[in-house]
This record gives structure tokens, sequence and C-alpha cells, in this order.
């Protein structure tokens, strides 16, 4: 009695009830996958949101001292054309000053263009100071009117509940008068 318990059971001839749940299994995942595929291809982005992965900018008619905005991602990106005082004026700042400490070089290709996203980076507000006539607040930048966040010249947080500066985004010179954002 304790050898029959102990043998293994006898191998069983692989019969055709076997290929039939192997054929059925096969068809059902292939059947899955065939409804689960356009579902998961409708989360890639779309063609009109692929063209806006890279936009480029003229840069010849901005003026020094002007600014202008263009749309990139659907966000707005600030370009300011920085006049030589508003240059002197973002590298005089001391780093103990800022609340994200960085250097108006490190945020800079070239030192007369800025470009930045313009978000604020408290709760997603535009901030003012894109127009010549626009509340720049104290520090020259941007002041943000719904919680009195503050920029200076190259876009750094100075004043407010704003938590980082304003974003700098992957841009590229494409010339001396054009650039490519993204």
């Amino acid at each position: 009695m304790a050898d029959t318990l102990a043998s293994p059971p006898p191998e069983q001839p692989e019969t055709r009830r076997d290929f039939l749940v192997l054929v059925t299994v096969s068809f059902a995942a292939i059947g899955v996958g065939a409804v689960v595929w356009p579902f998961i291809s409708s989360m890639n982005p779309s063609r009109d949101v692929l063209a806006l992965a890279s936009t480029d900018a003229e840069l010849g008619a901005i003026a020094e001292g002007q600014a202008v905005t263009v749309m990139w991602r659907g966000k707005p990106v600030f370009i300011r054309h920085r006049t030589a005082a508003e240059i002197q004026e973002a590298r005089a700042v001391p780093m103990g000053d800022l609340k994200d400490p960085a250097t108006d070089q490190s945020r800079v290709q070239r030192d007369a263009w800025l470009i930045v996203v313009g978000i604020c980076t408290h709760l997603g507000c535009v901030p003012l100071g894109q127009k010549p006539t626009d509340n720049r607040g104290t520090y020259g930048g941007w002041f943000c009117p719904c919680h009195g966040s503050q920029y200076d010249t190259s876009g750094r947080i100075r004043q407010g509940p704003a938590p980082s500066n304003l974003l700098v985004p992957t841009y590229t010179f494409l010339s001396d008068d054009k650039i490519r954002i993204g």
C-alpha cells in the first residue's frame, strides 16, 4: 500500500481535448489583443499635437527692450530682447536674495535673449509683463496679479508664493534671428 502512494501517476498521452483548449486560448488572446489595440492606440498624441512639439520663432523683428509671446505645446512662451541694463541688473543679484537660486548665465544661451515658459509656478496663471504698459513688479520682469508673485529680468522668482523660477524651455538658435523651441 505504501508503494502505490509513492509511485508517480502514469503519463497520459496528449489528447484531442488538449489541442482544442490550446487553440481556444490562442484565439481568445488574439481576440482580446484585437479589441484592446484601438484603445491603446487612441492614447498616442494626435498629429496636430505632434506638430506643436517644436515651434520656430523669428527674433529679427523684436526690438531691444521688447517682448513677444509665442505658443508652444499650448503654453505661452515669453521671448524678451533684453537691454544692457536688464542684463546687468539680472547679473548683479546676489544668490542669497533668490528663493530658487540660479545665475542669469545659466538661464540664457545668448545674453540679450531670455526665453521662458510664461506660466507662473504657483498656480499656473500667465504673469503680466509682456506689454510695455503691463505692471512688471518691483524687479522689472513679470508680475502675477493672482497672488503677487514677482519675477526679475531673468525670470527668477523674487517675491510672492511661487516656489520656483519661470521654466526655461529647450531651445536652439537656428541663426542669429531665428530659434526653435522644443
